[in-house]
């Protein structure tokens, strides 16, 4: 009987981190209705718009876990609070990169008239139209700059614009990425351990991925 609450109990644990995976997943999938004006953004407002919400709902799921019953003192539910609470963090923390990379990029648009920030200046082989139609086929160009006109830029602004906004994407889509596997990896570790004998050692390979994952991001920003 014991054996069997203690399964029931893992499954459990391991459901909060299965879920919270599905959650940070959906952020890559979210769609945002994108005017012409601003297409230049349309790589970001979705995960934008969707990720404060996943974020909302991990933090209610987590008040939930913690305040339905006294606090984890098992080894898998220590283990299983560890990684949802790093996984919390890292997506709260890459969210707010989000938020402030597309503020940049806001910032720049809205002030046309004034000289644009030495740092987002667009080289000058982009704005000259030989080199900017070696870069693009004849389709890509006249795409380009329907689109820029559209945004009250000029085409090589509105390539700039839009290469940041890509890339903002792409940060937040690795984010992403890694969270969630990392949550699914530690689910498994929690509902496939025979006894509930986790996190019991004192080498880096008993802490959970994410926890492992942010040391390692530490140690390389240092």
């Amino acid at each position: 009987m014991t054996t069997n609450r203690a399964s029931l109990a893992r499954a459990e644990l391991a459901g909060l981190l299965t879920n919270a995976a599905q959650s940070v997943s959906s952020i890559l999938t979210a769609e945002y209705p994108t005017a012409a004006s601003r297409s230049y953004l349309h790589p970001v407002l979705g995960p934008l718009s969707a990720g404060p919400r996943v974020v909302c709902e991990l933090n209610e799921r987590l008040e939930g876990f913690v305040a339905d019953e006294p606090l984890p003192a098992t080894p898998a539910g220590l283990f299983t609070l560890a990684s949802y609470a790093s996984a919390l963090g890292w997506l709260t923390e890459s969210l707010a990169e989000l938020t402030s990379s597309v503020d940049q990029i806001c910032t720049r648009v809205g002030i046309p008239r004034e000289p644009p920030d030495p740092a987002f200046a667009a080289p000058a082989s982009v704005e000259q139209d030989s080199e900017f139609d070696f870069a693009f086929s004849a389709l890509e160009l006249a795409a380009i700059r329907t689109a820029a006109k559209a945004a009250g830029l000029t085409p090589g602004d509105y390539v700039e614009v839009l290469s940041e906004s890509l890339l903002a994407a792409s940060r937040i889509t690795d984010a992403c990425m890694e969270i969630s596997s990392g949550l699914l990896e530690d689910s498994a570790y929690v509902l496939g351990d025979a006894t509930d004998h986790v996190w019991i050692g004192d080498g880096p390979d008993s802490l959970p991925t994410l926890v492992r994952s942010l040391l390692a991001r530490m140690e390389t920003a240092e």
